[in-house]
């Protein structure tokens, strides 16, 4: 039995060679991709009640996004494996593209809503086949750091995306979306000039992409699924939808909100890099457990913070926790599926929008209903539930080459 098949980290190099360039590039991608969408979170609201669309209407039009993403996500692998990840990809940004430049000449909010279910669509496109591209390229023993690289872009285009959003809507509210479809194009152009998909370092030789009911039957990719629901329901829904009316509750202005916010998104871009290096040499497990048992920790304490400084120390600690948790789940993917697509990709990712979708909808009514700490604790029951899954992976020491 390899150490890749137990849950641990597959044999190490001494050497700690370089990753491949498909990495780098599908990372400078994914960070053009965040940034633009950064560029029109923040505005998308405003923009939306310009054709007199009320809150209700506005949590639609948000909601939607995720929404379509989640329909269109079973399809992903398929398409994948029929046309090859790379042009779905790029037929991914291209779909967002259209989208984004449609929805900068709306003429009503029906308009808004047929454009932005678009972007949904094009957005799984990209994410799904993007990653299934890098878990291909690069090597079993590199997919720790492989994710970590390639989540930086994402994490770096949305830390620097809502500001400069917000810059851009000063001259008009449309430009943001305008900007957005200008990345876009350049990804996509980019991902053409550049990105080949021969290389597939990370695919074991005479492994063929492996059936969804095997993969449910394999702790690994069980464990991996569970940590990415509990992410995207607590930064959805949790860090999201409720962190800013505790701070707005306490007295604070939106302000503290996003200081608060960009505060834990730099501990986590500090980190993330690293984290992934952890994943490869320390092993899958121990990433999983160390991932999880921090982040729940860390939501469970929001339950009883009642200073916005807690707060801000809570939320880093969170990002530690979650920058393991952006490297090890989708290195496990890659071990489970050995670095071929199919379902098994689509379906993980799947999880995440699950968790955006539920998320942020069940946590407003425990918050409503119960209270806001039992609100958080649905949050940390997740992480907990995911960190038992780790816990129960098994062990081996790893390896490392000579």
């Amino acid at each position: 039995m390899t150490a890749a098949g137990t849950g641990k980290a597959p044999p190490v190099a001494t050497a700690q060679p370089g990753l491949p360039r498909e990495v780098y590039v599908l990372s400078v991608v994914g960070g053009c991709v965040m940034l633009g969408l950064g560029l029109v979170l923040p505005v998308l609201p405003v923009y939306a009640a310009t054709f007199g669309a009320g809150p209700t209407r506005i949590g639609v039009l948000v909601a939607l996004f995720a929404l379509l993403r989640l329909a269109a996500s079973p399809f992903c692998g398929r398409l994948g494996a029929r046309f090859g990840e790379r042009r779905v990809l790029v037929a991914g940004l291209l779909l967002c593209a259209v989208s984004s430049a449609l929805t900068a000449f709306a003429s009503s909010y029906g308009q808004l809503l047929v454009f932005r279910g678009l972007g949904g669509v094009g957005s799984v496109l990209f994410s799904v086949s993007a990653l299934a591209t890098l878990l291909a390229v690069a090597p079993a023993d590199r997919r720790g750091r492989a994710s970590a690289v390639f989540e930086a872009g994402f994490l770096l285009g949305g830390v620097c995306g809502p500001a400069l959003g917000g810059l851009l809507a000063l001259v008009d509210l449309s430009t943001p979306f305008l900007a957005y479809a200008v990345l876009l194009l350049a990804a996509a152009a980019l991902t053409l000039a550049v990105l080949r998909t021969g290389r597939t370092a990370g695919a074991e030789p005479g492994r063929d992409a492996v059936g969804l009911p095997v993969l449910l039957r394999d702790r690994r990719y069980v464990a991996a699924c569970l940590a990415a629901l509990a992410q995207g329901w607590v930064l959805f829904g949790l860090r999201g939808a409720l962190v800013p009316t505790v701070v707005v509750a306490w007295r604070h202005d939106v302000t503290w909100v996003g200081w608060a916010f960009t505060t834990s998104a730099v501990v986590q871009a500090l980190l993330i890099v690293p984290a992934g290096r952890v994943v490869d040499r320390a092993g899958r497990r121990p990433a999983m457990v160390a991932g999880t048992g921090v982040a729940a920790a860390a939501i469970a304490a929001l339950a009883f913070v009642d200073s916005y400084a807690w707060l801000v120390v809570l939320l880093c600690v969170y990002a530690a926790g979650s920058a393991l948790l952006n490297a090890a789940p989708a290195a496990l993917i890659g071990d489970v599926v050995a670095g071929r697509a199919g379902s098994g990709v689509a379906v993980f990712s799947m999880c995440t929008d699950v968790g955006a979708v539920v998320g942020p909808v069940v946590v407003g009514l425990v918050a409503e209903r119960v209270g806001v700490p039992a609100a958080f604790g649905s949050g940390a029951a997740l992480l907990v539930a995911a960190f038992v899954a780790a816990w129960t992976l098994p062990t081996v020491r790893p390896m490392r080459r000579s």
